[in-house]
């Protein structure tokens, strides 16, 4: 494809954006099709670790979300009575992987990817579906309520039940249930002081983290059926982690009832064959999704952006440069799924007490729990910014 192609995205989420925003930047002419009526996504949070920031360096967007961002790694891991199992700091995470980890709102994010584009480069409320992935001879078509538009390329970033990859990849099973259910918050908490902290139980887990603009990102998930929802799901909270250690009673006590987000987790277990058909590459939740207990759901989506607009003339590539990574990643995610949702009492005792013991060893099992994920770097520069630059702040 040559510097004039056209670009068809397929969802106006992180992933999407982020690879509308790299290949414009490379000349490209680019179209993103979202089917919600905006781009703002529905109150949760993302953390970024340092892989995902140097990818968007690529972008010259990596020192924006930094400044905007609260750093991430003072705090650790506790048990529900309160009891640390686990310390780590913010410095020692920027020095491991050569810059921070990072917590911002989702709709920042997105709004700063968007603004990279064009002003009519965006269509919402413009449902999409592929009609030919093409090949070397032709375009790739997707229909529009509007017509057809003809691309060079297609990127499917539409999501975890991806139409896109149904149409690719016919014969794959798709995603299974992951086993447990999530639920997210964002809210302000006046007055609140505390330590960042994910918390452990017999299969339920707790996490609350402070943004930098005020405002608190908790989030909850237990083993459950699938499908399960209550009439009022922060009854529902209070009910299974209403005794848990401060701050979490606070949290609950602050949040209404229509602040709380439920969902249940589902992953690719299955891994693709490929991650591109024809003129078309999948990227993010269409391409590998996976549970969230890595927190790098939108990292991996972000990578595969800018890989992909470093290899957009060469699907080939991309596939080749993203399927064992995100595979590897995913793996590792539905692992620590099993061992942090654990729900025999006499396996969790031995788990904490482990985990206890090897983080008075070395380092945290929230800073190990990133090796080899964290401190990945894209094929193009810059690779890292001055403000990227560990003991900057």
């Amino acid at each position: 494809m040559t510097g004039t192609g056209r670009v068809v995205v397929i969802g106006g989420g992180i992933g999407g954006l982020t690879a509308a925003a790299a290949l414009h930047r490379r000349g490209l002419r680019v179209t993103v099709l979202e089917r919600a009526a905006s781009l703002q996504p529905i109150g949760a949070a993302i953390s970024l670790s340092p892989n995902a920031l140097r990818a968007l360096d690529v972008i010259g967007l990596g020192d924006e979300i930094r400044g905007l961002a609260a750093w991430q790694g003072d705090g650790g891991l506790r048990t529900p009575g309160g009891h640390w199992l686990s310390r780590s700091n913010a410095e020692a995470a920027a020095a491991r992987f050569g810059g921070p980890l990072v917590l911002l709102h989702r709709a920042t994010l997105i709004d700063h990817l968007a603004a990279r584009l064009p002003a009519d480069a965006v269509r919402t409320a413009a449902d999409a579906r592929l009609a030919d992935p093409g090949d070397r001879h032709r375009p790739a078509r997707v229909r529009t309520p509007e017509g057809e538009l003809e691309a060079d390329l297609v990127v499917a970033a539409d999501g975890i039940h991806s139409a896109v990859r149904g149409t690719l990849f016919p014969r794959h099973p798709g995603t299974v249930y992951s086993g447990f259910t999530t639920w997210r918050v964002v809210i302000p908490l006046p007055g609140a002081d505390f330590a960042s902290h994910e918390t452990w139980g017999r299969g339920r887990i707790w996490g609350t983290h402070p943004l930098q603009d005020g405002r608190v990102y908790a989030y909850a998930a237990a083993v459950a059926p699938v499908g399960g929802h209550a009439a009022d799901e922060r009854a529902e909270l209070l009910h299974r982690y209403g005794d848990w250690h401060d701050p979490v009673p606070a949290v609950l006590a602050a949040a209404r009832p229509e602040d709380v987000l439920r969902h249940d987790v589902h992953h690719i277990a299955e891994p693709l064959p490929a991650y591109h058909g024809g003129r078309v590459a999948l990227v993010g939740d269409a391409a590998h999704a996976m549970p969230p207990t890595l927190g790098q759901g939108g990292n991996q989506a972000i990578e595969d952006a800018i890989v992909l607009a470093h290899h957009h003339d060469d699907l080939a590539a991309y596939t080749a440069a993203r399927l064992p990574r995100t595979t590897a990643v995913a793996r590792r995610a539905v692992k620590v799924a099993r061992l942090n949702l654990m729900t025999g009492r006499a396996g969790v005792a031995v788990r904490d007490a482990v985990i206890a013991a090897l983080s008075k060893a070395g380092p945290a099992l929230f800073l190990r729990s990133f090796d080899g994920i964290a401190d990945w770097r894209p094929p193009q520069s810059p690779y890292a910014s001055r403000q990227a630059q560990v003991g900057e702040r």
